[in-house]
């Protein structure tokens, strides 16, 4: 399908600077486009990249100039390249099927208007879903699970009985909400499970990724504040109560009863110990391994994780070690040449002829 410059920067909102009638066949990253494609630049930083792609065209920031390539000027660059990505391939709009007679659906589930309920998915006694929800293949809600409007779960994600849903939230395939803590009690030598009475609790706009995992709390629930985005196969423990609008990245691990502020950041592969509280607006560097609390706004990396002003001091400091293990052994070397001339001194003094020492051995 193809589709000339000018018509993509009106689609857009875009400036155009170069031939406008060039024609364009689809949209591509710089590392993947071909000559008939369009692509963006999103960071200066890779200009390189961009000097050195095949693309016909590319949208760019509406500050650069980019001399002798063709070019949509843009205020929003991933704004517009999506609006132009969905030119070339629409989104695919699923039909709407109702509630399937394949889905296994309690008597006492309560079901709203507008639902969509695909084959084999499973709804719990005394299940309320609310309305224009979707319901897909392989999701199982266990009894007493309550969602709020326009939910989305997709295959595969299990909800442990009494999981409560806000509005607008997204599930993606094989998360699981309310599993057992990983609490237990020693007695007599054996591991004893501990309570495990509690639910999980997500308020709107929440989404979970894929494959991730939120447990229970012991009597209580464990929270994912409004608006929270949980990236794919993030551990978090039970009775945590996570604020609103925090974004956790993918492989995250969050120990129990940890508690977090709003818009908090957690990079790939963060650890969290038990029982810590994570300030407000505080970001944690990828593979940060926190076992304090953190403060309101502070960027913490490294292992065990520090301000990250200190924690690269260290660092510097670490690069440095190689060369500062050369230095000390010259200067071993440099002390014990200087410690081995003074004794030899010392001893041609003792030993010379006519000194006290000398006569006295003589004698």
């Amino acid at each position: 399908m193809a589709t000339t410059i000018g018509e993509l920067a009106r689609l857009v909102g875009g400036r155009v600077c170069g031939n406008a009638s060039i024609e364009i066949h689809g949209a591509a990253t710089l590392d993947t486009a071909t000559p008939t494609d369009i692509s963006l630049l999103d960071s200066r930083q890779r200009e390189r990249q961009l000097l050195e792609s095949v693309a016909a065209a590319f949208v760019v920031p509406d500050d650069f100039v980019l001399p002798q390539r063709p070019a949509i000027q843009v205020q929003s660059v991933h704004e517009a390249f999506g609006a132009i990505v969905r030119h070339f391939r629409p989104t695919r709009a699923a039909a709407r099927i109702g509630i399937s007679p394949a889905a296994h659906i309690s008597s006492s589930a309560v079901l709203a208007a507008d639902l969509d309920v695909h084959p084999g998915a499973s709804i719990g006694d005394d299940v309320r879903i609310g309305a224009r929800s979707t319901i897909h293949s392989g999701v199982a809600l266990a009894a007493g699970c309550r969602l709020g409007e326009d939910v989305t779960i997709f295959p595969g994600a299990v909800l442990y009985e009494n999981t409560v849903i806000g509005s607008r939230v997204i599930i993606h395939a094989g998360a699981v909400l309310g599993a057992y803590g990983f609490g237990y009690d020693s007695r007599s030598g054996r591991h004893i499970l501990s309570a495990q009475l509690g639910y999980v609790e997500l308020g709107d706009d929440v989404e979970v990724g894929a494959a991730t995992t939120i447990d229970r709390g012991t009597y209580g629930p464990t929270i994912i504040g409004e608006g929270t985005k949980i990236d794919n196969q993030v551990m978090i423990a039970h009775n945590c109560r996570i604020g609103r609008h925090n974004m956790i990245c993918s492989q995250v691990g969050v120990a129990g009863s940890t508690t977090t502020g709003d818009y908090v950041v957690m990079a790939g592969q963060v650890g969290v110990r038990d029982h810590v509280h994570i300030g407000t607006r505080a970001v944690l560097g990828a593979k940060a391994g926190v076992s304090n609390d953190v403060p309101d706004g502070v960027c913490m990396i490294g292992i065990p994780a520090t301000p990250e002003r200190e924690q690269k001091l260290k660092q510097a400091a670490l690069a440095k070690l190689p060369e500062m293990r050369k230095e000390l052994r010259k200067l071993q070397r440099m002390v014990e040449k200087l410690t081995g001339e003074t004794e030899d001194h010392d001893a041609a003094r003792h030993e010379k002829p006519g000194s006290s020492e000398s006569t006295t051995a003589a004698a």
